[in-house]
């Protein structure tokens, strides 16, 4: 009996969330006094999951799953976890693993919580912290059924090495036409960028800035600090953004390390979705602006202002620093 981990990948490389996933794993598997067991799909440097503390990847190389099918994947992972008598299963927060997870839960009759952003408080019985009431506040959750999947935060439990010798394993589930029922037509991705998802640090623009023609310095920011770039609904409803650069509760949730949010009042639906991140930076010429009451630091004042000249003061620091 092992850990099971969902290892989430893109175009042959894994995502910092499986890495993440694989030390949360590791840290499930020592208490349980298990080894971890990763599933990989078409990915290329499995051997690398070893970093992270898992001893064996169930390897799946189909070109049927090159594009994420969140019911063919759930089944094989089914299948997975039935062949290594997994009881707990380790997935990210992602779109893809809560939109895989339900399917998996009713195919393996397992209890679910996402959310996840701490180790388990203990394993018997087996309870865990995660977050509530819009990230608000967090909740201490039992999972009494006997099959257990967990979704992990993104960036709550952090990279932790873990050095050990992965073996890779080919893993051929078995899939039929039911487990396709439902295909992709087309994938539509930004590239050449960092992925919200995916980043550290996430530069979010608001009606603050304008118009769609001032969006270069934001651009900028992001692009010193090696960041994502996002807006708040009013913006990409006025088709300044882009509709996947939409964070908040009815956009793109966000649990970066920093998040800069610049001419954005601070709505509730955009506070709900953006509060899991660690370190809010706020900048508005609004000083009753709601923001600054769930902000880590703010700055009162133009952003046409003081973002050129923090994009300056950064490249300075880099300069000096490298």
């Amino acid at each position: 009996m092992s850990v099971l981990v969902y290892t989430e990948s893109l175009k042959g490389k894994f995502k910092k969330n499986a890495f993440e996933v694989a030390s949360y794993a590791h840290k499930v598997a020592q208490e349980l006094g298990t080894t971890v067991t990763a599933v990989s799909f078409n990915a290329e440097d499995d051997a690398s999951l070893g970093t992270y503390g898992v001893s064996k990847v169930l390897k799946v190389s189909d070109d049927s799953l090159a594009t994420f099918n969140a019911k063919a994947y759930a089944f094989a992972l089914a299948q997975a976890a039935e062949k290594e008598a997994a009881k707990v299963i380790i997935l990210s927060s992602s779109a893809d693993s809560k939109f895989l997870a339900p399917i998996l839960t009713a195919k393996l009759s397992a209890g679910y919580v996402p959310n996840v952003v701490a180790a388990p408080e203990s394993t018997s019985p087996f309870v865990v912290k995660r977050t509530a009431f819009s990230n608000k506040g967090f909740a201490l959750t039992e999972i009494s059924a006997d099959i257990k999947i967990i979704g992990v935060s993104s960036n709550a439990f952090g990279l932790k090495e873990n050095n050990v010798s992965a073996s890779i394993e080919d893993f051929a589930p078995s899939l039929g036409d039911d487990a396709f029922s439902a295909k992709s037509i087309e994938v539509d991705r930004v590239v050449g960028k960092a992925t919200i998802a995916d980043a550290d640090i996430v530069v979010s623009g608001g009606r603050g800035l304008k118009g769609p023609e001032n969006w270069g310095m934001i651009e900028e920011l992001a692009d010193v600090l090696g960041a994502a770039t996002a807006c708040s609904k009013p913006v990409s409803d006025m088709g300044w953004r882009p509709h996947s650069e939409h964070v908040g509760q009815t956009g793109k949730p966000v649990a970066s390390n920093l998040y800069i949010a610049i001419g954005i009042s601070g709505a509730i639906q955009h506070l709900a979705g953006v509060n899991s991140s660690k370190v809010k930076v706020v900048i508005n010429n609004d000083p009753e602006a709601p923001f600054f009451k769930a902000a880590d630091y703010g700055i009162v004042g133009d952003a046409f202002e003081v973002v050129p000249e923090l994009i300056e003061k950064l490249k300075e620091f880099k300069a000096q620093n490298t």
